[in-house]
């Protein structure tokens, strides 16, 4: 691949093979980063799935885990027009529509509800046949609504908690995040927060701009932190300058999440690949 090729795809929109991205799943609730590819598969719940449709996708593009005969898949989430229960208004507005707040009907609470696990007529059986006939996510929720003793008699507010928590189950949502500092370091802060050394993106965004990290600089990292520091300096460079990393100590940390960022040949080669030398072996040269 030539080297045109490789800075256009680092910048690009768009996925391609290889590529590494951040997969957000059910907004937030899962944090997973992969690598794209053809063989590439993705566990949720206890289904597998392949990440061959995120390929050549947009970054930002959200996909719904869908099931068939085949088993299960990803495919591009179509929100329907009324996704957010919104009218528009005279004067250009949009504003919620809640049926609660009119001020003809009759208002709701939940003090006369009792979960003793009864409300709900379709049972487990119930829903698998409907898996096994094709049966989409989003229609699976609409018959446990359908079947619900209880939902017509909830708030607007406990409908929609009870939509959300059904979708999370029955029809869970991808969201594919392009892997930049920003979002590697909140993933991390989130899921392995030690090997960050509890690093926020606060504090990230701090050390950059105290540093003075810009254009056609030179400089030296002591990172200790998982490659985390280095690789957000060598993404704000963007091939420009030259990055030497650094840590203290006789055995070096891992660099792992480095590779996590999507950067180019050319700043790689402007980071000497990373060049890894121990602080004291620099001061004595």
């Amino acid at each position: 691949m030539s080297s045109t090729e490789n800075n256009s795809k680092s910048s690009s929109r768009i996925t391609w093979e290889g590529c590494s991205v951040l997969l957000d799943i059910n907004d937030g609730d899962r944090l997973v980063f992969a690598r794209l590819s053809p063989a590439a598969k993705l566990k949720i719940g206890n289904k597998n799935c392949s990440l061959q449709p995120l390929i050549g996708c947009p970054f930002g593009t959200v996909f719904q885990l869908d099931t068939s005969s085949d088993g299960a898949f990803l495919s591009p989430f179509q929100p329907k027009g009324d996704v957010n229960n919104t009218v528009e208004t005279k004067d250009g507005h949009f504003q919620t529509e809640l049926k609660d707040d009119q001020p003809n009907s009759e208002l709701k609470d939940n003090r006369s509800l009792i979960d003793n696990n009864t409300a709900q007529s379709l049972t487990g059986e119930d829903i698998e046949d409907m898996r096994r006939q094709g049966a989409k996510g989003d229609e699976i929720i609409e018959a446990l609504i359908a079947n619900s003793a209880t939902f017509d008699k909830k708030t607007s507010f406990s409908q929609e908690k009870y939509r959300l928590k059904k979708q999370k189950k029955y029809a869970p949502r991808v969201l594919i995040r392009r892997p930049v500092a920003r979002s590697i370091c909140e993933a991390y802060f989130k899921k392995y927060p030690l090997k960050i050394g509890f690093l926020r993106v606060d504090t990230l965004s701090l050390l950059l701009s105290m540093a003075n990290v810009s254009s056609n600089s030179d400089i030296l990292v002591v990172d200790m932190v998982g490659g985390l520091l280095t690789g957000a300096v060598a993404e704000r460079l963007g091939g420009t300058g030259f990055v030497c990393n650094s840590y203290l100590g006789q055995t070096p940390p891992s660099m792992d999440i480095v590779r996590i960022f999507n950067l180019s040949d050319e700043i790689w080669k402007r980071s000497a690949d990373m060049f890894h030398c121990s602080l004291p072996i620099i001061f004595s040269s």
